[in-house]
């Protein structure tokens, strides 16, 4: 986990992808004891899957080169990813950066705000969301549509990379919880690689104290 968050940081962002999801393949030939390593496994599942999501975004978003709008929102869902602080910065910064560039300033505008309230310790991030704040008030509006709205809570579907807004249908996976549009249900997981969408299945059972 230390290696995948150090990788994450340096922006070595293919590796830090492979030695999550080698954790996520590793746990399920893991056996504990007790009742608190079994919460213990299942948060590192939990911590594992939202950094192999946003990895994907981030990854995903790369490959887009020549299509701004899905640059955007897909630099938008990665900072909604449950990550660790100085790893959100960047995510923050990284769409703050995309948004603005593409005359969204509206949108990096929030981002910007974002980046500001986890008061950054660096202080070229906090400046430059300053500026940004501060050139976007001159003109709060956005030139492109995005399919992201920040004030309506959403997950993003593992596979299409789309947000499911809450009260919309969803299905998860059984083994690392991750949400999917109903019409990935009964594909493998493509976050863990190792459950099916919406299989009806006990989840991951590692130790005698659950079966008690």
């Amino acid at each position: 986990l230390k290696a995948g968050y150090k990788a994450t940081t340096t922006g070595k962002f293919t590796e830090a992808l492979r030695l999550f999801i080698s954790i996520l393949h590793t746990i399920p030939l893991i056996v504990v004891e007790s009742r608190r390593e079994v919460d213990e496994v299942k948060e590192l599942i939990i911590i594992v899957k939202e950094y192999v999501l946003g990895l994907q975004i981030e990854l995903k978003r790369r490959e887009v080169k020549d299509d701004p709008v899905r640059q955007q929102e897909l630099a938008a869902y990665f900072t909604h990813c449950n990550l660790q602080m100085p790893h959100l910065r960047l995510a923050l910064q990284n769409a703050m950066t995309v948004c603005f560039k593409a005359k969204n300033l509206a949108t990096a505008a929030n981002f910007a705000r974002r980046l500001l309230e986890t008061n950054p310790t660096l202080e070229s991030q906090a400046r430059t969301a300053r500026q940004v704040l501060q050139a976007a008030e001159r003109n709060m509006t956005d030139s492109a549509q995005l399919n992201y709205d920040f004030r309506n809570p959403f997950v993003t579907c593992g596979a299409t990379y789309v947000p499911i807004y809450r009260g919309q249908k969803d299905v998860s996976c059984p083994y690392c919880s991750s949400r999917f549009v109903p019409s990935q249900e009964g594909q493998l997981c493509t976050v863990c690689d190792l459950a099916v969408v919406g299989a009806d299945a006990s989840g991951l059972l590692c130790s005698p104290s659950q079966i008690r």
